[in-house]
This record gives C-alpha cells, structure tokens and sequence, in this order.
C-alpha cells in the first residue's frame, strides 16, 4: 500500500538528476518529487513544503549519501539566501545539469529533437563575478540583503561570495553607515552595478544620492551605463556572449529587439548597413542613444517603444538579421505573430530561461525555421540560470 504524503511528511529519496528550477528530481511513493538544494546520486531525507496531486517539492533535511557530485558551499548563507541554488553542485557538475536542462526543455517543450552539440562556455570564475546586485533594505529592522528562498522575508547579508570585490565594498559600507533614517518606506531596495574601472553606480527610491554613470568596455566598445538601467551581470563573459550572439552575421539591415543600452547594437552596426535598436525603457534607451552617438555610429536609429508595438505596427523594415534578447518572461505571442510574418532569413534569439527558449522556438520550428546552434554562456555560476544563444535560419528544405 503507496503511503499517502502531505505537507510536513519526512520522504527518502534518491536524486535522479536535476531539473529545470534547480531541483533534484526523485520519485516515491507513487509521487514525482523535486528537492531543492540537492545534488545527483544524493540519498537523503527530505521535508515536504507543497503537494499538488501527485507531485511534490521538498527541502533537502539530512543526507544519507551523498552524490558523487556534491560538493561543500563556500557560502555561509547558502540554503537560506535565495540568490545561490546550486552550490552543493561542483562547477563541472553545474555545467553538466545546465547543459541537461536546456537539451531536455527543447525535446520536451519544443518537441524537438535537437542531436547537434551545444556548446557551453563556462565562466572563468565561479565567483566573484557579479557586476550587478540589487539589495533588499528592511529600514525597521536595520537589516540589507537578499530574500529567503520562495518568501520575502530578508537574510541580512555580510558578504556575498559571487559579487566582485568593489561591490562587496560598497555592501560593507553600507551595513557599516547605513542612513536608515531617510528611508520613507520600511521595506526598499539599493540597486548597484560596476563598470570596468571599479567605479560604482548605486540608486534607491529611497535615498538622496545621486545615481553615477558608469562604463563598461567590451568587444571594443564602450558602454555608458548606470545602476538604474539594465546591463549583463557577469563581467568575464560580457565579450563571449556579443561575439555568440552575433556570430558572422553582416549585411544591409539588423534589427536589434529589447536592445536596452546598446550592448548588441553598437557591434551590429559595425556589421551591417543599418540597424534598428528597439526597448521601451526610457532610462535604458537613453543611454543607447548616447552610446550611438560616442561610438560615431550614424548608421544606427532607436526607438523607445515596446517590441509588440513596433512590430505590430508595421514600421519595422525587412530585415535580413533579427537579434532578440527579451526579459525572462519571453517574447508576448502577438509580438512572436508579427516577427514570423516579418520572417528574417536569421535570427539569434538570447535567453535566460531554457524553458521560455523552448516554448518560443517552438513557434519557431513550427513556421518553417531550423536550429543552426544552440550555445549555453554561464553567465549565473552557482545558480540554475543560464543564458542560451539559438541561432536559426529559415529553412530552405
């Protein structure tokens, strides 16, 4: 007789592999569960925190044995802070179970049986990479740093292990002079990022000081920036991911969609004739404008407006080459709709969730295109992002 599992059961499992989400993937009891925290081969007891039919998820409690890749976090707020997710994972084993995760969510979301390699480019250093932080502030308790695993509450951070040193800095100096006083809400956020040189941009809703400006230096461009715009957080791998994104593409137009300060455009339009940069952030669009115009590039128009409404509009010209790089949650089906009925003879889709990837390839696949290549960059050590470069082309079969 299977035995019945609820919230607050203790389960043994062993772990099968690990899946999108970063759990450990097992099954008991007739139940699919997904531990979090766990590593392959790993023998272990878990909690159960959510039951949905007959899947669970779990929290790793004791480990009975341990997988052959498990490995001991260096951090001391792992397995409360919910930054870092993989870090009882060797590095060599984390870019295994990414390289799994990305193959398994193109045959099983996009129904496509994809046997070529995919080439994963892992970062130089597992730690000390990150360029960009947002800190969470708690101005009633006086605490700074990064939420609990699936809540809101906040783990007071002293140091973080994966941030570069000028960052971890100014995370000290924080904790150390923090103005608690002129935070208007209990609950706020510093957001921080680093340019090349080590100067630091830091911007809060919350605080009076001034938001600097920042460049980074990458595949010979330069790129003005700040803490209030997005940029690419892993500052080894900046270069490799313009150079995959972009590859050998050339010719007379480029469309360059959810372009943000310019970090694909600028590259671009050393290749191609003509390039238009499309982002609906103002702050992020006026910087691309500037870039433009720094790098002496005349070739080049931006336009602040969402992708969706660009595209559906009509104003979007035939374009040979399309790269897009949108947020996590994907590209919106009409904007998807309107871009297969553009039909450029290349695309190069960047993305950070295999899943979401998967689904818009799909669409994809489905309206005559082909997987040229699939290109896995680590810009998320320790994590289980990872960002996938596809390149496709229409297919001429």
């Amino acid at each position: 007789m299977k035995k019945e599992i609820s919230v607050g059961s203790v389960i043994e499992v062993k772990i099968e592999k690990i899946v999108p989400g970063g759990y450990g993937l097992a099954f008991t009891e007739g139940h699919t569960a997904f531990v979090a925290l766990a590593a392959p081969g790993d023998e272990l007891r878990a909690k159960v925190a959510k039951v949905k039919g007959r899947t669970v998820f779990a929290e790793a409690e004791d480990i009975l044995t341990p997988g052959p890749d498990r490995a001991e976090p260096p951090c001391p707020y792992f397995g409360s802070c919910g930054g870092c997710d993989l870090q009882q994972l060797g590095y060599a084993a984390q870019l295994r179970a990414k390289e799994a995760i990305i193959r398994d969510c193109i045959e099983r979301i996009a129904k496509v049986r994809y046997e070529d390699e995919i080439r994963v480019i892992a970062s130089p250093e597992p730690f000390g990479y990150r360029l960009r932080a947002q800190w969470h502030v708690d101005a009633a308790a006086q605490k700074l740093g990064y939420y609990r695993r699936d809540s809101r509450d906040l783990v007071e951070i002293e140091e973080c292990a994966v941030l570069q040193p000028e960052l971890r800095g100014r995370l000290a100096e924080y904790r150390a002079e923090m103005p608690w006083q002129m935070f208007l809400n209990e609950r706020s956020r510093i957001d921080a990022a680093c340019g090349s040189d080590g100067t630091v941009s830091t911007y809060s809703p919350d605080l009076p000081e001034a938001t600097d400006e920042i460049t980074f230096d990458a595949a010979g461009e330069k790129y003005l920036f700040s803490a209030r715009s997005f940029f690419q957080g892993n500052r080894f791998l900046i270069d490799k991911l313009i150079e995959t994104a972009i590859g050998d593409a050339e010719g007379e137009t480029a469309l360059d969609l959810y372009c943000g300060v310019g970090l694909f455009t600028l590259p671009l339009a050393r290749r191609f004739e003509n390039v238009i940069g499309v982002e609906d952030n103002l702050e992020a669009t006026a910087f691309a404008e500037r870039n433009v115009r720094k790098a002496g590039l005349g070739n080049v128009i931006i336009h602040t407006e969402s992708v969706r409404r660009f595209l559906v509009s009509g104003k979007a010209p035939k374009a040979g080459f399309v790269l897009l790089d949108p947020p996590r949650a994907g590209t919106e089906k009409e904007t998807m709709l309107a871009l297969l009925k553009l039909r450029p003879e290349r695309v190069s889709y960047v993305a950070c969730e295999p899943s979401i990837l998967a689904r818009d390839l799909k669409r994809f696949v489905e309206n005559g295109y082909k997987i040229d290549s699939l290109t896995a960059i680590d810009l998320f050590p320790q994590t289980h992002h990872i960002e996938t470069v596809a390149h496709l082309s229409v297919n001429q079969a």
